[in-house]
């Protein structure tokens, strides 16, 4: 709603009860409709709108089982988030910002499928609870109004210096976050306090069977539910996801040499005998990039050259690189792609995630030192030849990139604060009694 359509709707209320005063003085008092809360800079909060709010927060506080606050603080509260919510609107309405009925719709859908439902069964659990769709409908555009202003707006306030970084990264906290990720399962083949030889032996034997059948094949979540003493059996044994700085000794060393899917022999505990599953792995910063060195020339069709046209001359020069002529030369002189024709076609070390499908394709089926056949992408006809492939281990960069992201979280929530009492400062806000 713009501001001339919330103002006309601000004095509707004040219109209506001046005419049925004049045409009914002996009927009740008028009571007004709707009045105005506050005025934000060319907005205004009307009093509709700051009730449905405190309904809506105190039925949130009441589902999470805590005790409502007095309707005096809790309109307070309510009626400063909704002025920094028209504050942060408003920016965005200056600055072009909109969500799409699409983007809405899809953002609607999301929360209706964390919720484990369609969205018509989200429209009626709502109508159960008493609120409108329509109403959710436009509190989550306005929350992605909202979360987009503030994305633009705080992002370009963090800065995150290279020596930070590093810092981060030699830290102890650095290295903890950074660490890699186990989702682990565990059968505990139990034995007693003061537990005799025999029964210890006994234990130990049961646990090395145990291991015998993973080994040979055997499904780890049922053996858990059925032969695991520890907590999580009924769960097949499932532990959750853990860091071996969390584990004990000796499960902190090993887990750190054991693929997914891998199994530990079993290990004496003071509890019993352990066996541990590696189930998937997270995180630690490796990451092994598989790259091609390639080279290529792009004919493009054009208002001159017909498509059948480009297609048998890339034809013909491949003849001509095949009949022992240089690649380089030709695609200096032919290429029309800027970036690499000077360099004989060169594109270097690519991944090959970054090329479009169509010359990922080829790249993948064409053995390194040969040509590919003429083929056609977004951009043109292509021949390439492939020079030679590669696997490069660029687990400093992810790190450095995983560290960045973390501080830049860390930053956000501090400047994002900072941010809000600044531009509430700047506003004009008028609170009406």
């Amino acid at each position: 709603m713009n501001v001339k359509t919330k103002l006309c709707n601000a004095m509707r209320p004040l219109a209506l009860g001046v005419a049925l005063t004049l045409s009914s003085l002996t009927h009740a008092a008028v009571v007004p409709l709707d009045r105005v809360v506050a005025i934000v800079d060319n907005d205004v909060v009307m009093e509709s709108q700051l009730k449905q709010r405190v309904e809506e927060v105190k039925q949130n506080i009441l589902r999470r089982g805590g005790s409502v606050p007095p309707d005096s603080a809790l309109q307070s509260q309510v009626l400063e988030r909704l002025i920094l919510e028209d504050i942060q609107l408003q920016m965005a309405e200056r600055n072009g910002i909109r969500v799409s009925d699409e983007e809405l719709n899809q953002a609607v859908a999301t929360i209706a499928q964390r919720n484990g439902l369609s969205v018509a069964e989200f429209r009626q659990a709502l109508a159960r609870d008493g609120l409108s769709y329509e109403d959710a409908r436009e509190q989550v555009r306005r929350e992605l109004l909202i979360s987009r202003v503030r994305q633009r707006q705080v992002a370009q306030r963090i800065q995150v210096s290279p020596q930070e970084i590093q810092n981060f990264l030699a830290s102890d906290l650095g290295r903890i976050q950074l660490a890699e990720e186990y989702r682990l399962a565990n059968i505990l083949v139990p034995v007693p306090d003061n537990a005799s030889a025999a029964t210890t032996q006994a234990a130990g034997q049961k646990a090395e069977q145990l291991y015998r059948q993973l080994r040979q094949g055997g499904d780890f979540a049922q053996l858990a539910i059925a032969h695991s003493a520890g907590d999580n059996a009924l769960d097949g044994g499932e532990i959750g996801w853990r860091k071996a700085a969390q584990l004990p000794p000796p499960f902190d060393q090993i887990v750190s040499d054991m693929n997914v899917g891998d199994v530990t022999e079993p290990v004496r505990v003071p509890g019993g005998f352990i066996i541990l599953k590696v189930e998937e792995k997270r995180g630690g910063g490796s990451s092994v990039v598989d790259e091609v060195h390639v080279r290529h020339i792009l004919l493009k069709p054009n208002e001159i050259r017909s498509d059948d046209a480009t297609r048998r001359l890339a034809q013909r020069l491949r003849e001509r690189i095949v009949n022992g002529e240089s690649f380089a030369d030709l695609a200096k002189s032919f290429s029309e792609d800027p970036g690499s024709a000077l360099n004989g076609g060169d594109l270097d070390w690519v991944n090959p995630d970054s090329l479009v499908p169509e010359f990922r394709e080829v790249m993948a089926n064409t053995p390194a030192g040969e040509l590919s056949q003429p083929f056609r992408t977004q951009y043109g006809w292509h021949i390439l030849e492939v020079l030679g492939r590669r696997a490069t281990d660029n687990s400093d960069q992810v790190r450095q990139q995983q560290a960045l992201n973390l501080l830049r979280n860390r930053k956000y929530d501090q400047e994002l604060q900072s941010w809000l009492r600044q531009i509430r400062d700047e506003a004009y806000v008028e609170i009406k009694q």
